[in-house]
């Protein structure tokens, strides 16, 4: 739990909270609202992904966007 992810089919990143009955559970990664995704649609984040998600939230929220 806690790993950063991309969820293929939403394409979104978010971060693993939980991982029951065949589902994986994600929140983006400063706030917002959770999602289930199957665990053979995400794939682990890497860093430079990492970075790039966060810019983009960042910028969003200076726009009043929700993520």
């Amino acid at each position: 739990m806690g790993d950063l992810v991309y969820d293929t089919v939403h394409r979104r990143y978010g971060v693993v909270m939980e991982r029951a009955r065949g589902r994986v559970y994600l929140r983006p990664k400063g706030d917002g609202r959770e999602w289930a995704a199957r665990p053979e649609h995400i794939v682990l984040a890497r860093a430079g992904e990492a970075l790039n998600s966060q810019v983009a939230e960042a910028n969003a929220r200076s726009r009043g966007e929700l993520l």
